[in-house]
Order: structure tokens, then C-alpha cells, then sequence
């Protein structure tokens, strides 16, 4: 996680890199930092809190004349990882009042280096891994080395995944930075530079970009850029022109970013189908390129929301293309040693395409020989440039930390791959497929009617807001559901939610109600609702508080819920088909109203960040 910025060559760099962490906060608001070089004298200002406090900071002292005159300046907002949350934790980390270093990921050999650095006399002062590194290029930029030597020497003591940036008072107009693993981006200007963890923070400065590939450094100066790779050849890197996409990171008149992405569904998502979908119904995805030229397996591997679309998708491909699908989590995928046998195909799913343990997952299976594929949101991230193949959701930048509007849009693109499959080993009739086609483009309307259960929502909010644990159940595809319904009121509200299959109820988690337990259960009329009923009777009788959300058909067969959300009454293909996909909008609704209620940060919740670049 964490957020770096870094300006060269433009007057008020401080003020500039602070406008690039505002774009970055949603990657780590537990403090946040600048420094810069003025008149020969490097200029920290740091704050524990959100970048708010580094604002209010930074104001005060433009007004007492700090911070004037500079035209190199570095900055960050931090999610801790090593090092609880204060001040002296927060970054830029300096050393001797000459070095300041920004840093993304872990050094996993710190503690050995710190041992070394402490027994030549270097002063820590912080908790963090990262104090080893301006420690490290004061040691050998007193021995002689300039900017670019003195790197080079760092990166051959340290180990870990990280992005860093260093700015030294003994060379004011250069900046030196490497990536390993975690995103770093370098942005080109008339007589500037500019560094930001990825385009999005810096293309108010400018749309002129290079990724820089893992292992590489490089050295930026006002007028030149020079790239090395691992084996320190000097390398060029392409340059890719980005567009600003200004109007889509404002709240749009809501009060949060949440509830602005919950609602522009009905919007974006016709943007994700208009991808894919031709002349009706014609879906376009080169399942050559996918690595589907005979009919073998497909491994999915995803993390968090985007695990459980994955396992939506499961659902999905299984029933309608008839292709065993394996969903696994990509934190674990490497390191178990999987078996490929029969598989010829990964997709790995990610909203910002930078997730560190996905990112792994798709390099290891990569090294196994399968073909890789992405569904990602971002155009150009780490996991873009990496697949054979990737596939965009195209719903614009997703602020808010708990995912929606990208969790939504890519089960739009697996239930296309699905269908497209079942076409390609011929499980599908033409008419069959322009039906589902249908019912993509009709997918906005259904929307927006689930959007309208918003008061149904609010009301059930008030009443669970102060429960200490809530229980999600859904059977078959909206058992996936029951998982991300869990996972979203956890995140924003900070209570205690599982999600089981209704199933399992009898087979452990029953163990867990107690008088007012709310229990809720996502549930349609699908051949299958009189055992979900059955299993909520189970509970209902051990004292749960039954909260059901559903058509009118279940409603009705469950007399004994005491609240009820009554979904649309679609027709019954629509309804199975597609349940996870519109079911999620009364989950989104529901964590977001908790949280509402009980007063909690909804787009910034506590300990998370939106894109997890460390594993």
C-alpha cells in the first residue's frame, strides 16, 4: 500500500505533491509527509492522521515563509506496516538532515541492516523498515559515490518488494528511485519530471508517462532520465500517453465516494457491456488468446471482492460452458505448489491491476506455462502490461476502499466469458446466446430498480447498527455473495459478519446464534428456496433476529422474518442467472448504511487501503 509522490523541475513542488497525494490517499491514510530541498536545507513536515493534517501543516508554515522557493519535493501517505501510527513512522524518513526517502513495501532484510548500520554509529529513530534506506545512501555517498552509485550499492543490500524514491541536499536536481514489485511511474514535463505510484496521481501534471518495469532504477534530472535495468544496462522504457479523468474522481454531489459508486451503476456498467457485446449479440473475446483452443480447465485467482466474483464466475462457466473452473486465493496460489494438470488457462482478477498477491500469482503461473488473462480496471497497471490478455471493466477510477461498481462490472465479464465459452464447445444455441445478451442490456433498468430498495435498506440498517456480529447465508450463486455481503459490512461498519453457505448452517456455524443474532439471507425463487427457507427456520427458532432479503414468492414463505427486503420481481431467468450480480446491490446499500449509522469513515474505513501492494 502506501502512496508516493515526488516533483522536479516545477516552483511550488511542495503544493504539487501534495494535489498528487490526494489522488494517492486512498492507499494509506495512517499519516502523511513531505520534504523538500530550499536554499541548501532539507524541509520535513510530517503528520500522523489523514493528509488533512499534513495540509492544515503545510499551510501554516507557507504563511510563516517555509516551504517557499523549492522546485524538488517528495511526499507520502502511509498504511503502517512495520511501525505502529505516529509521527516519527510517518515518511519521508531521513538521515543527518541530508536524505529523504519515500518509500512503497517491506525491506525484508532491515533488521540485519539495521543491526549493521546502528554499529556505525546511525541514530534510528523510527519503528519502520524503511529508516534503513536514507541510512544506507548516507553511508555511501560519504564514501565518495554519487547519486546514482550510491543507489545502485542500496539496492544490492536490500531484499523485499518496494518502490522508492531518494532526494539528497548534496544533489538538489536529482532524484533517484527503483521499483521492485511494487508500482512506480515516472511522468515527463517541459523541463520537469514527476514520480507517482501510479498515472492517476500525476496526470494533473501531466500526460506523458513511463512505467518502470521491475528491477529497473533510474536517475531523474530537470533535463534528462536515465533507465537501467537489473543488470544495470541502460534501457528506454515506452511512453504512454494518458488522459486525465478529472469529473470522475469528484463525489458528483453525494457525500461520499461510496454511495456515488454504488448509485453510477446503473452508468457505468453499460460501458463494461459495450465491450463485449456486438450487434446484440455477439460477444468479442479471443478465447485464442484466452488459451481455450480445446476444452481443458480455467484457474481463477483473485483476492478479497474480486476472489469472490471469481467464485461467482465458478458458478457460472461450470453451468453454462461445462468447464471445470478452480478459484483460488492469490495469496496462496504459489505458495502451495498447485497442480496444472489438465489447466491451460489463468485469469486473475483485480480492480487496480497493482494487488502484489495476485500480480505473484499471475508470474508463477506464467512460470507453470499457462496462458494468463486479467479482468482489471486500469488500463496500464503492473497486471495489464503483464497478461497475454486482459479484459477492462471501464468503469472509471474507484475511489471508495470497499469495492462496488468494480465488483459488479467484472461479474459482467465473467458471465460473458462464461456464455462466450459455452458457444465455443457448442453448449449454446444462437438463440440462447442473444437471450443472455438480452439480459446484459437490460441490466441498467434492473439496476436501477434494485437501487430503489434503498429505504427497505435503511430501515433494516438501523436496527442491526448495533450488533456486535451479523451472519450472511446464500445457497448456490448467492453463496459467493453471502461472502462479499460479509466482507463489505466488515470493512466500512467494523462489525463482526461471516458468510456461510445456508447449507452449512447445521455444521458448525449454527453453533453461533444467540438471542438477536441478525441472520441475513440472500435468497431468490430458483427451485432451491424451500431448503434456505428451511435452514433460516433452523435459526429462527434458536432466538436470530431473520432478516431476509428477497422476491415476494420467498418473502411470502417465510412468514416468521422479522425484516424484509423485497427485491424486484424479474423474470425467472433473469433472476437465476443473474442474482449475484443484482443481490449485490442491496449488500452494497446495507454495509453503507451501517456504516452511516454508526458513524464510521465510509470511503477511508480503518487499517485498509484500496490497493494492497504488499504481501
Amino acid at each position: 500500500m502506501c502512496g508516493v509522490v515526488a516533483v522536479l523541475g516545477k516552483e511550488n513542488a511542495s503544493q504539487l505533491v501534495v494535489e498528487g497525494l490526494k489522488k494517492l490517499e486512498y492507499r494509506g491514510y495512517d499519516s502523511a509527509g513531505i520534504a523538500s530541498v530550499s536554499q541548501g536545507l532539507l524541509q520535513t513536515i510530517k503528520s500522523e492522521g489523514k493528509l488533512v493534517n499534513l495540509t492544515q501543516k503545510l499551510h501554516r508554515s507557507t504563511k510563516e515563509k517555509l516551504y517557499l522557493n523549492n522546485s524538488i519535493a517528495v511526499g507520502h501517505t502511509r498504511w503502517a506496516t512495520h511501525g505502529n501510527i505516529s509521527f516519527e513512522n510517518a515518511h519521508p524518513l531521513t538521515s543527518e538532515n541530508k536524505i529523504a526517502i519515500v518509500h512503497n513495501g517491506i525491506i525484508e532484510n532491515f533488521e540485519i541492516l539495521k543491526k549493521d548500520l546502528t554499529s556505525l554509529g546511525y541514530n534510528f529513530k523510527s519503528k519502520t523498515d524503511t529508516e534503513v534506506l536514507p541510512h544506507l545512501f548516507m553511508k555511501y555517498i560519504k564514501l565518495g559515490n554519487d547519486l546514482l552509485e550510491a543507489g545502485r550499492l542500496v539496492l544490492k543490500d536490500i531484499k523485499g518488494a518496494f518502490a522508492f524514491v531518494a532526494m539528497s541536499v548534496d544533489f538538489p536536481n536529482q532524484l533517484f528511485v527503483s521499483r521492485n514489485s511494487s508500482p512506480l511511474a515516472i511522468g515527463l514535463g517541459d523541463n520537469a519530471k514527476f514520480i507517482g505510484s501510479d498515472a492517476h496521481s500525476i496526470d494533473h501534471l501531466t500526460q506523458r508517462i513511463i512505467y518502470l518495469e521491475d528491477g529497473d532504477h533510474a536517475l531523474l534530472k530537470i533535463n534528462n532520465l536515465d533507465i537501467f535495468d537489473k543488470d544495470y544496462k541502460k534501457v528506454s522504457r515506452k511512453i504512454i500517453n494518458i488522459h486525465a479523468e478529472i469529473g470522475l474522481i469528484t463525489k458528483g454531489g453525494y457525500n461520499h465516494f461510496m454511495e456515488k459508486e454504488i448509485f453510477e451503476q446503473t452508468v457505468v456498467l453499460p460501458q463494461t457491456t459495450s465491450s463485449f457485446i456486438k450487434n446484440k449479440s455477439e460477444i468479442v473475446i479471443d478465447f485464442d488468446k484466452f488459451g481455450f483452443k480445446k476444452k481443458q480447465s480455467l484457474i481463477i485467482c483473485a483476492a478479497g471482492t474480486s476472489y469472490y466474483a471469481g467464485m461467482v464466475g465458478k458458478y457460472w462457466i461450470e453451468q453454462i460452458a461445462d468447464i471445470p473452473v478452480i478459484v483460488d486465493l492469490a495469496s496462496e496460489y504459489r505458495y502451495r505448489k498447485p497442480s496444472i494438470f489438465g489447466q491451460s488457462s489463468m485469469l486473475v482478477i483485480s480492480q487496480s491491476g497493482e494487488s502484489l498477491d495476485t500480480l505473484m500469482a499471475l508470474r508463477y503461473g506464467k512460470e507453470l506455462g499457462l496462458k494468463t488473462n486479467a479482468i482489471v480496471n486500469v488500463e496500464g497497471s503492473t497486471i495489464d502490461r503483464e497478461v497475454d490478455y486482459s479484459l477492462y471493466t471501464r468503469v472509471g477510477p474507484e475511489i471508495g476502499v470497499a469495492s462496488t461498481k468494480s465488483f459488479t462490472s467484472q461479474l459482467v465479464i465473467l458471465f460473458l466469458i462464461a456464455v462466450g465459452l459455452g458457444k465455443r464447445f457448442n453448449n449454446l444455441k444462437t438463440f440462447q446466446i442473444k437471450k443472455k445478451c438480452q439480459l446484459m442490456n437490460m441490466l441498467p433498468s434492473a439496476v436501477a430498480n434494485m437501487l430503489e430498495t434503498e429505504n427497505q435498506i435503511k430501515l433494516v440498517a438501523k436496527n442491526i447498527k448495533n450488533s456486535k456480529s451479523v451472519i450472511f447465508l446464500g445457497r448456490g450463486l448467492l453463496y459467493p455473495l453471502a461472502l462479499e455481503g460479509a466482507l463489505k459490512l466488515k470493512e466500512i461498519s467494523y462489525i463482526h459478519a461471516e458468510g456461510f453457505a445456508a447449507g452449512e448452517m447445521k455444521h458448525g456455524p449454527i453453533a453461533l446464534i444467540e438471542e438477536n443474532v441478525p441472520v441475513i439471507m440472500f435468497l431468490i425463487s430458483d427451485g432451491n428456496e424451500n431448503k434456505s427457507i428451511s435452514n433460516l427456520q433452523e435459526a429462527h427458532s434458536r432466538g436470530a433476529k431473520i432478516i431476509l432479503i428477497a422476491d415476494k414468492k420467498c418473502i411470502d414463505k417465510a412468514p416468521f422474518a422479522h425484516f424484509t427486503v423485497e427485491i424486484p420481481d424479474f423474470e425467472n431467468e433473469f433472476q437465476s442467472s443473474l442474482s449475484p450480480l443484482l443481490m449485490s446491490i442491496p449488500a452494497q446499500l446495507l454495509a453503507f448504511h451501517v456504516a452511516k449509522e454508526r458513524g464510521t469513515d465510509v470511503d477511508q474505513p480503518r487499517n485498509l487501503a484500496k490497493s494492497v501492494t504488499v504481501e
